[in-house]
């Protein structure tokens, strides 16, 4: 019996509800719409005319970053390149060439029999390099790698035709 009644009672209160809603006067409503409805009508502004973009096409890619503090190179002291230096141009270019190697970070190392292999984050993952294997735009070859930093030898030109080696240092990134 009790049940009958508890279905009864939640049976009638949407009813009740629903009749609280009916039935009521909406005349202040009616003078609300007239009211709104005799307003003169307005005029809406035109959307302002914009210029249209412009694309821009970076074409500094192989300058010098202007984030990083420039070389400063005396003149006087000035390193004169060789003819006897000069990058194989008849090899086989690694993937890890086509990036600056500024883009590489050394993340850390890994040791087996064979020798050590460092982990280098860049080009969007990590990657396993060894001594020997060649890293950056400017002919970089790895000569050394130890638990915190990864040797690199470039060979860059010298402006006048000759060619110069430039030792480079990975060095163990503190961040994780």
């Amino acid at each position: 019996m009790a049940a009958r009644n508890q279905f009864a009672a939640l049976a009638l209160t949407p009813m009740l509800l629903l009749t609280g809603c009916g039935g009521g006067d909406f005349s202040d409503l009616q003078a609300f719409m007239e009211e709104t409805r005799a307003r003169p009508a307005g005029s809406i502004e035109p959307l302002p005319r914009f210029k249209p973009y412009e694309s821009f096409t970076y074409t500094a890619a192989d300058m010098r970053n202007p984030f990083q503090v420039p070389v400063r190179i005396d003149i006087t002291q000035r390193q004169r390149g060789t003819r006897d230096v000069q990058p194989d141009e008849s090899r086989t270019r690694q993937f890890l060439e086509g990036f600056n190697i500024e883009t590489f970070d050394m993340v850390g190392t890994l040791s087996n029999a064979v020798g050590m292999q460092g982990l280098v984050r860049g080009a969007g993952s990590v990657h396993r390099v060894k001594i020997g294997d060649y890293l950056g735009r400017n002919h970089g070859r790895i000569i050394g790698i130890n638990e915190n930093a990864i040797e690199v030898v470039e060979i860059v030109p010298d402006g006048e035709g000759g060619w110069l080696e430039r030792p480079r240092t990975l060095s163990l990134s503190e961040r994780g």
